[in-house]
């Protein structure tokens, strides 16, 4: 259905090296199977690894996990906390 290259770093894989390109879900859901292959794009292995850990550091990003009230948080040293008055000196 589509050439054996990679979609995003564009090396074509031919041989023993054909096992290296993996089928990749655009959306991200496996059940998402269109018969004309609409949501699947073919990765080499490494840039599919790519675009999964760039999902996952966008979930990590988004606000889920982190604390709302940046008071809530367990850092206490606060490194530019008196760089506004600082650099207000200077002008």
């Amino acid at each position: 259905m589509y050439p054996h290259v990679c979609g995003r770093c564009g090396r074509e894989f031919s041989g023993k090296q054909l096992k290296e390109l993996t089928v990749h879900h655009r959306d991200h859901n496996h059940d998402n199977n269109p018969p004309d292959g609409s949501n699947w794009e073919l990765l080499c292995i490494y840039c599919h690894d790519n675009e999964h850990g760039r999902l996952e550091v966008a979930e990590a990003y988004d606000g889920s996990s982190a604390a709302e009230d940046p008071a809530d948080t367990d850092f206490t040293h606060k490194p530019f906390a008196a760089l506004e008055a600082l650099l207000k000196g200077e002008k």
